[in-house]
């Protein structure tokens, strides 16, 4: 359980894949709010260091980075044992942290699937198995960032849509497993801002966004506050995924 001294502090949020686009964006909007920030990082150093300086910068000893290599299912423990030796508590946990790329049918190996499931639904298991105990004590949250595909798959990302799927049904899992103590939910992202790594090309992207009704690509900041109102306000919530994709997912 928590102290007295520690209960009296701001809250805590580990967010996972915090370093750069849609999770810097949530570390800053949680941090906004109060709250202190545990920002992970596999290899951005660099950017997790920065996103930490600036956010201490505006208010002394809020932000912290940890690293891990979530696909090490025995180190997650140990991770959310380190954010809590340094804060004392952990009240909120954001499973942001994805790999994305293609899989054919005719050419995915057993690595990929090593690599798209464990990062994008066994490291959020395992995290919030690892994280349960503290969160239960603060009564907190978590909130997976999951995808609009997980319900209508994207053609040739085969395992990516499996893995996202599977990571809507265990918030539902959780959400009923984790109950009273712990809230889970989900955030799901439509076409948020692209990042350059060739994967959909500009004319793959102007068709997509052709089909958003609200005709335009959203940013990293709509999810950002979709995460904020599920970890801050929603306090009746739980077992739900919030679509932020522009209407995309009712017009795929």
């Amino acid at each position: 359980m928590l102290n007295q001294k520690n209960a009296k502090m701001a809250p805590v949020v580990l967010v996972t894949g915090g370093a750069k686009r849609v999770g810097a964006a949530i570390a800053k909007r949680l941090h906004h709010e109060g709250w202190r920030v545990a920002i992970h990082y596999r290899a951005s150093a660099d950017e997790a260091t920065a996103l930490a300086a600036t956010l201490n910068a505006s208010r002394a000893d809020s932000a912290i980075i940890v690293q891990a290599d979530l696909l090490q299912t025995a180190t997650l423990g140990a991770l959310i044992e380190q954010v809590v030796a340094a804060y004392g508590q952990l009240d909120a946990l954001v499973n942001n942290a994805s790999t994305f790329y293609p899989t054919a049918v005719a050419e995915f190996t057993d690595a990929d699937w090593t690599t798209l499931i464990g990062s994008n639904l066994k490291a959020p298991l395992f995290l919030a198995q690892a994280a349960a105990p503290h969160l239960k004590a603060a009564s907190g949250c978590i909130v997976n960032i999951t995808d609009i595909h997980a319900e209508l798959p994207m053609a040739g990302y085969l395992i990516y849509n499996v893995a996202k799927a599977g990571l809507r049904g265990l918030t539902r899992a959780l959400a009923r497993d984790l109950a009273p103590e712990i809230r889970v939910n989900a955030v799901a992202p439509g076409p948020i801002e692209w990042p350059d790594d060739g994967q959909i090309s500009a004319v793959e992207r102007d068709r997509i966004l052709d089909h958003v009704p609200l005709k335009r690509e959203g940013g990293t900041a709509q999810i950002a506050e979709a995460v904020k109102y599920l970890v801050c306000d929603a306090n009746y919530v739980t077992g739900q995924t919030i679509n932020v994709d522009g209407g995309r997912s009712i017009a795929l």
